[in-house]
């Protein structure tokens, strides 16, 4: 309504703006009008003397010629003065005439001397006066010869006629036509105004209830009924208002709703609907570029890695750690970390359920309590931590730092949206992890837990092209059961494999994290110890040697059996440069412990290649 007031009010100016412009324009002319009207008065007055001096004159009664003035005078109400003046040749010629026949001002002398009408207005707040002076002039024309009985030249000034009007009445008259304007001015004014009220009252029906629709539509209300009382034109835009609402509620209504089966409650907060959707599309659409991307990378710590460049690209965080929890080892490990260190205490990582957010599945926000989580060694800085579980086997934990709680509230904002990228993220990490165990199975003998040939061939070249780099050494140990056939044959293939698994743990327990245990085939093994002197090598064999001897294996009925072990030993690349030489050499060396009694540890030397029986 504040637009239909706005309009009769803007309306209404120019209405009355185009009245007062005429009202001026009619009173202007009207002024011009009355001052040429008085003025042509003049003149027709001026001629009725001239001829009736003519007539005078003609006749000889020009001493009877003040009575015919003073008649004229006295017979036009609105002439407040009439006289004649003569000029110099005339006074010459018949004398100075009548007292009344004189000139009386500057006017009177300047129409003597130019020929020229004059004429002046003096206004005053009561009445209006035109102040007129006309000359006559010496002619020959019209019938009148006035060279006949005037001494004077053609074109001479004869004398003048000076005359007062009063013209107060046209300024009365010019008022009241003014008002009659006004007031017919008014009332077309009233009319028009009542008329556009009329007219535009529907159309502003019209905005209102659609500027309504439309304030609903930004809430995601779609479906309001528009209404007007117009014909015509604005029906159909009713109606087709009403047709595109429909089909925008039924193609859009639900968009909030449908889209939130993909984006979780609370990633996005915002009145309008449409504008939602927008934000929740696009973050459909990175994360679905974010998942694309990760479905060709070759492995999770790769993925680890694409996570950590959208928390530092998208999100801004430059505090944060991203751990790897093995569920079934219940240990904990860094994979990322801006301050490279980990904020948590050290014992978390050999313990994961000490990790508040692993063990509780929950987020876990430093602002909700005090001292939230126990093991957080951050001093001086708000945290959130996150636990997303992959499968069985591995869950995440992210942990969030910021110096204040309003910086750590506007991090809060965006768990729900890093939460779609770990929940984009997890069947590819899922499946890399999977392709990893299945990876790590083929690589591995089942019976002992060690790496198996296929392995050795696949990876040894590439440790001992970093070894070579490095400047590393290796120790390495060739080792066989003694007699292994006769335990498969006399008590049959379990217990041979008792005594295979027997062997496996014996070897892990007495070699480190950086040395590699491979069975080499049937009851042969290989051992590469990382960076071992000669002495720490033959150490290591000893240990082997004599854990083993002390087993005993169960063969049934009450019995037991001890088995005892050769190995061959040699050192790269002090007698080879290349690790397949090295392997051979030590099995030359087994080869020697084999054929010169068995049960002991023989080291490879030089003179063992020139002995043909152990090519």
């Amino acid at each position: 309504m504040q637009t239909k007031s706005k309009l009769l009010f803007i309306v209404t100016l120019m209405l009355l703006a185009l009245g007062a412009a005429t009202i001026v324009n009619v009173s202007l002319n009207f002024r011009e009008y009355s001052i040429k009207s008085a003025q042509e008065k003049a003149v027709m007055t001026a001629e009725i003397v001239k001829d009736g001096l003519t007539a005078h004159m003609v006749h000889g009664i020009m001493d009877k010629r003040l009575y015919f003035i003073n008649q004229i005078s006295h017979n036009n109400s609105e002439v407040q003065a009439l006289w004649l003046v003569r000029s110099p040749k005339v006074i010459a010629q018949y004398g100075e005439g009548f007292n009344s026949e004189t000139v009386r001002d500057a006017m009177d002398k300047e129409v003597l001397k130019t020929g020229k009408l004059i004429k002046k207005i003096h206004e005053t707040t009561d009445n209006i006066t035109l102040r007129i002076s006309i000359p006559y002039i010496a002619t020959v024309d019209g019938g009148v010869n006035c060279l006949q009985c005037h001494q004077v030249n053609r074109g001479d000034t004869l004398g003048a006629i000076s005359m007062e009007f009063d013209i107060t009445n046209m300024r009365h008259t010019g008022m009241l036509t003014i008002l009659k304007i006004l007031l017919i001015n008014l009332f077309f004014v009233i009319i028009a105004l009542i008329l556009i009220n009329y007219y535009i009252t529907p159309y502003m029906k019209l905005f209102a209830t659609m500027q309504e629709g439309i304030k609903k539509a930004y809430k995601g209300d779609f479906t309001y009924k528009f209404s007007t009382t117009l014909q015509g034109d604005g029906q159909k835009i009713i109606e087709q208002l009403n047709t595109l609402f429909r089909k925008i509620q039924e193609t859009f209504g639900d968009i909030k709703y449908n889209l939130a089966t993909f984006i979780p409650k609370g990633c996005i907060s915002s009145a309008d609907p449409l504008y939602e959707a927008k934000i929740i599309i696009g973050e459909l659409s990175d994360i679905y570029k974010f998942k694309k991307t990760i479905e060709l990378d070759a492995s999770k710590d790769i993925i680890y890695l694409r996570i950590v460049d959208v928390l530092k690209s998208k999100y801004k965080l430059d505090m944060f750690e991203l751990y790897e929890i093995d569920t079934k080892q219940n240990t904990r490990t860094l994979f990322y970390s801006t301050d490279n260190k980990s904020l948590c205490h050290e014992d978390v990582a050999y313990d994961a359920t000490l990790c508040r957010a692993y063990r509780t599945k929950s987020d876990v926000i430093s602002t909700d309590f005090i001292n939230l989580c126990n093991y957080c060694s951050c001093e001086n800085l708000e945290y959130i931590c996150i636990s997303f579980q992959i499968n069985d086997d591995a869950t995440l934990v992210l942990s969030i730092h910021a110096k204040d709680k309003n910086n750590i509230n506007k991090i809060n904002n965006y768990i729900p949206s890093i939460k779609n990228y770990f929940e984009a993220a997890k069947p590819v990490i899922e499946s890399r992890i999977l392709t990893s165990k299945l990876r790590e199975s083929s690589l591995k003998d089942t019976m002992t837990g060690l790496y198996n040939r296929r392995f050795l061939e696949e990876f040894i070249d590439k440790i001992m092209n970093q070894a070579k780099r490095n400047e590393d050494t290796y120790g390495i140990l060739m080792l066989d059961v003694d007699f292994f056939k006769d335990v498969n044959d006399t008590y049959g293939h379990d217990v041979g494999d008792k005594v295979i698994s027997a062997i496996g743990t014996v070897l892990l327990n007495n070699i480190r994290e950086s040395d590699l245990a491979i069975r080499y085939g049937g009851e042969e093994f290989l051992i590469l110890l990382h960076n071992a002197s000669k002495e720490g090598t033959l150490k290591v064999a000893q240990k082997i040697h004599q854990e083993f001897a002390n087993l005993s294996f169960d063969v049934g009925n009450g019995k037991v059996i001890k088995k005892t072990m050769s190995i061959g030993i040699s050192r790269f690349p002090e007698d080879a440069k290349s690790i397949w030489k090295c392997i051979k050499y030590a099995d030359t060396a087994l080869y020697v412990a084999k054929t010169t009694g068995r049960n002991k540890i023989v080291t490879f030397t030089k003179n063992m290649i020139e002995d043909e029986s152990l090519r």
